[in-house]
């Protein structure tokens, strides 16, 4: 009877860690958009910026040696 007290216990926990990570997984999400919201266009400026440096260095991607 003791036992079945303990897995009880155990069973419960890893359920609420599972809540728990969910919710820190949903707060991160939530996170990311906002940041991609917010800075999004200044992310894929600096991107294109670096792509077109390296075209500017000779470097195309597509050669094959």
């Amino acid at each position: 009877m003791l036992l079945n007290k303990l897995k009880g216990l155990v069973v419960e926990e890893e359920g609420q860690g599972m809540a728990e990570y969910a919710l820190v997984l949903g707060v991160i999400a939530v996170g990311v958009i906002a940041v991609l919201a917010i800075f999004g266009r200044q992310i894929v400026e600096i991107f294109d910026d670096i792509v077109e440096s390296l075209r500017d260095a000779g470097f195309n991607g597509d050669e094959t040696e």
